[in-house]
């Protein structure tokens, strides 16, 4: 069943993020004027009372603003790959990644960050080759299989350019930089741009 073109399931991931975009700013609204707006958000991590309170106050601040904006990015990264994981399955239910849907040179590295993380000794992220692309190499997967993602996506060009927003993005939330108040705005109307590259 579709509505104004997206299907159900997309507009419940759309309105995930909306309602995600909602909550950060309404976390923002009760830091900036230290109110408490009875939402019962609660943080899914215990701070440790020792050693927590030792690190600076303006750096704690500055993690709590950034962890809004985390989850955003979060949600959003994990339902692209969702997308295209599953709109490849079902042009190729045999199994996409190794059918020639993926170039060669996406395939190697993305493997090849895989064996990495095995190599380490951590528990690896995951089991699935495209969770170790970065948004470039999403944006060349969509682009090189045009002929499914067309009936989904209006452009590819605009593929392109929010993939590239999208990890131009990502470096300061991954690396634990703050985000410029500009790059907050930018963040936000890439969300709302990605969803309407599908309308």
């Amino acid at each position: 069943m579709k509505h104004h073109g997206k299907t159900l399931e997309e507009l419940i991931k759309l309105f995930g993020i909306s309602n995600q975009l909602v909550e950060n700013d309404l976390d923002r609204v009760e830091r900036e004027f230290s109110i408490n707006l009875n939402r019962d958000h609660q943080k899914s991590l215990e701070k440790d009372p020792d050693y927590y309170p030792q690190i600076d106050q303006e750096i704690r601040q500055e993690a709590s603003v950034m962890s809004g904006h985390y989850e955003i990015f979060y949600s959003l990264e994990k339902s692209i790959r969702s997308l295209i994981s599953d709109t490849l399955e079902a042009a190729e239910p045999s199994g996409w990644w190794g059918s020639g849907r993926v170039v060669q040179k996406i395939k190697n590295d993305a493997e090849g960050r895989m064996k990495k993380e095995i190599d380490t000794g951590v528990t690896p992220r995951s089991n699935e080759p495209i969770d170790f692309t970065n948004f470039g190499e999403l944006g060349e997967i969509i682009k090189n299989n045009w002929d499914v993602f067309g009936a989904i996506f209006n452009s590819p060009k605009a593929v392109e350019r929010i993939m590239a927003n999208l990890n131009t993005l990502r470096a300061p939330i991954a690396h634990c930089s703050p985000l410029a108040e500009d790059e907050v705005v930018r963040l936000q109307l890439s969300v709302r741009d990605w969803y309407r590259l599908m309308e």
